[in-house]
């Protein structure tokens, strides 16, 4: 299937969620990373903040179990510069004053930036994914153009409100695969 196809599909379909399922799915998804997944201290966890009008996956279940359980590890999100048609990356503490951009993502003010290179881990929002651990994102390219910055073992996982397409039949170079994706019900994992 076409990207462009798959995103106006899912984009559609995520709008006719109800907010109480997505976040009971949320709450499933955040289950099924906390045990699928071992973080360990001094660990960076790179977390998107959810468009709430856009019924992302809520992740801010995720991020307050860290601060809670484990508050060794560093959380980073990101801060979009359209400028310059990228991603910049913060630390995230529960001090942190946050501002939504003119897209409905939250971003920290004044918060220390974190290079790509730190980051050990990457929750990474998407619309659909495939088989092969390709995904389908909102078609800026923000992502993959972070991923490509990051060390070449950073852990990279989808956070997905959906089951897998069979096939996204129009990558392209820069497309970079996830190494697993957390749905409520289970965890995809590429093949090693």
């Amino acid at each position: 299937m076409l990207k462009e196809d798959l995103r106006r599909s899912m984009l559609l379909k995520r709008r006719a969620m109800p907010a109480d399922e997505v976040q009971r799915c949320s709450v499933s998804i955040a289950g099924q990373f906390f045990r699928h997944f071992e973080l360990q201290a001094g660990q960076t966890v790179h977390v998107f903040l959810p468009i709430i009008k856009n019924n992302e996956v809520n992740t801010w279940l995720i991020i307050e179990r860290l601060w809670l359980e484990q508050p060794q590890v560093r959380i980073v999100v990101p801060v979009t510069d359209v400028e310059q048609n990228l991603l910049t990356h913060h630390h995230l503490t529960n001090e942190a004053i946050l501002v939504e951009n003119n897209w409905g993502i939250p971003e920290p003010q004044d918060a220390q930036i974190i290079h790509a290179q730190e980051v050990d881990i990457v929750l990474i929002p998407l619309l659909a994914f495939d088989r092969t651990g390709h995904r389908v994102g909102y078609g800026k390219g923000f992502y993959d153009r972070f991923l490509a910055d990051c060390r070449p073992d950073v852990l990279k996982v989808g956070l997905s409100l959906e089951q897998p397409v069979e096939r996204i039949s129009d990558l392209n170079k820069y497309d970079v695969p996830l190494d697993a994706v957390v749905m409520p019900d289970w965890v995809w994992e590429a093949k090693s």
